[in-house]
């Protein structure tokens, strides 16, 4: 039997079939092959939509009910998780691992910058993994399957561009970054499956909303920083696939169910010296919101009708899912909250919880992914209040070189700024999530996100067993 083409997947977040003719690169992989819109996830975001690539299954099965959530045992928030031990379904790597070895053959996989990638069973990895001072200081850095891997790669390539990465600075260069980190592996290692995850289109689109975005200009970026992937991948007689998460929309207004559960009396606050923190033990109901929804956790049963009945009543809030609800939609898991609210389409839901700007926490004005209990699109943006935020920032890091602590406090808490969101299912086929790719065409029509794991199986060479 004659071996499979390696795969190169890339995971170009926000492309949609409307956005590929300004990608001409990729769009040859559609007019070589095939191109079909896929149905996401709820919630179309990231961490989500990855696990439901991975394995192939809805988050009721896979658990990452989004980016973050509320870990009960621990009565914590937490976003942004790199174990990969918290995807509760086999992930395509695993099983092609798996049944190579029962068919006395071998599989290798590289994995570079997709979510959970820590402890993941692949044999290469690479990831945005900072480290972190006793002293509270944190120090950007890569992780990956080896120091001899990441610190081969930062040699070669340079360091890897962090703040492009996430934050006020987002942009290319992390993207074109980890194209050539990609390229290099491929050329080195000739994975079976390789994994790559390029983000450019996801940061314009959520500061100024895809209509504030030159959309053109940034789709043409990413294809040309495409271009060290395609060429080793043709070098190396690989084929490449390319899929998304989710497209964007454009947003006018954020909701912030916590300021209204706060009023209502059901989320409390412990004030302190560094500003208010939610006390999870105390409070009976809070929002965890990530884009365009939010998981409601409820800790008494008999406070679900009063806490629907608030919410049902916030504008912008489009529709409350209950156990039937979350069921239909594929999100019946424990970790979703009791009740999960939908924002309608031009809304997105804010995590802030203080009712008085100057009691808001400290991490509040920072960039800080996994202190904040929400995801927080401000992020994107310095403040427009401050002069010369990139002067300030150079100022507070000279500070850290020269041993005092300081505080990054450069992100504005003004939510009218983000332009763009996403998280609910596009039921436009123009600006959903796609994939592109060769070999065997699926059925036309709009495909649910969880076939893409079954194609690539097929492709792989492991249509039986899977």
């Amino acid at each position: 039997m004659k071996n499979p083409q390696p795969l190169v997947l890339i995971n170009a977040v926000g492309l949609t079939p409307k956005l590929l003719k300004f990608a001409p690169k990729l769009q040859q992989l559609a007019i070589n092959g095939w191109m079909r819109p896929l149905k996401e996830s709820l919630p179309a975001v990231t961490a989500t939509c990855q696990a439901t690539i991975l394995t192939g299954k809805e988050p009721s099965v896979h658990g990452i009910v989004g980016n973050g959530w509320f870990f009960r045992d621990t009565a914590e928030v937490r976003f942004w998780q790199q174990s990969n031990h918290l995807i509760q379904a086999e992930p395509i790597y695993k099983t092609a691992s798996r049944l190579a070895q029962a068919q006395g053959s071998s599989f290798k996989c590289a994995k570079m910058f997709w979510w959970f990638n820590q402890g993941a069973d692949v044999d290469i990895s690479v990831t945005p993994k900072p480290y972190y001072g006793a002293d509270g200081n944190k120090a950007f850095g890569i992780s990956g399957s080896s120091q001899e891997l990441t610190t081969g790669l930062e040699k070669k390539l340079g360091a890897f561009p962090f703040p492009s990465f996430w934050g006020p600075m987002a942009g290319l260069p992390c993207t074109r970054w980890i194209s050539q980190a990609t390229a290099e592996i491929i050329t080195q290692e000739t994975p079976n499956l390789t994994l790559a995850y390029l983000p450019h289109l996801d940061y314009d689109p959520q500061r100024f909303g895809p209509t504030g975005s030159d959309m053109p200009k940034l789709t043409r970026e990413l294809d040309q920083a495409c271009e060290p992937i395609l060429d080793a991948a043709k070098a190396k007689g690989a084929r490449v696939w390319i899929v998304s998460e989710y497209g964007h929309c454009n947003v006018q207004s954020a909701i912030e169910p916590n300021k209204i559960l706060r009023k209502h009396g059901f989320l409390v606050c412990r004030d302190g010296p560094f500003g208010e923190t939610i006390d999870f033990f105390a409070s009976r109901a809070f929002a965890v919101c990530d884009h365009q929804l939010a998981h409601i956790y409820i800790k008494d049963s008999k406070d679900i009708p009063r806490v629907r009945a608030i919410l049902e009543e916030t504008p912008g809030i489009k529709i409350i899912l209950d156990e039937e609800g979350k069921k239909n939609m594929g999100l019946a898991h424990p970790r979703s909250g009791e009740l999960v609210a939908l924002s309608e389409n031009n809304k997105w839901f804010a995590y802030p919880y203080w009712l008085d700007e100057s009691r808001a926490p400290d991490f509040a004005r920072t960039v800080d992914i996994h202190r904040k209990p929400g995801y927080d699109p401000c992020e994107l943006f310095f403040d427009p209040k401050l002069l010369f935020p990139k002067l300030k920032v150079i100022r507070k890091l000279l500070g850290k070189k020269l041993g005092f602590r300081t505080l990054m406090d450069v992100i504005p808490l003004d939510h009218s700024l983000v332009k763009g969101s996403h998280g609910l299912v596009c039921d436009n086929d123009e600006d959903c999530a796609l994939l592109a790719g060769d070999g065997p065409a699926p059925p036309l029509g709009k495909m649910p996100m969880t076939n893409v794991h079954r194609l690539m199986m097929n492709a792989l060479g492991f249509a039986e067993g899977v």
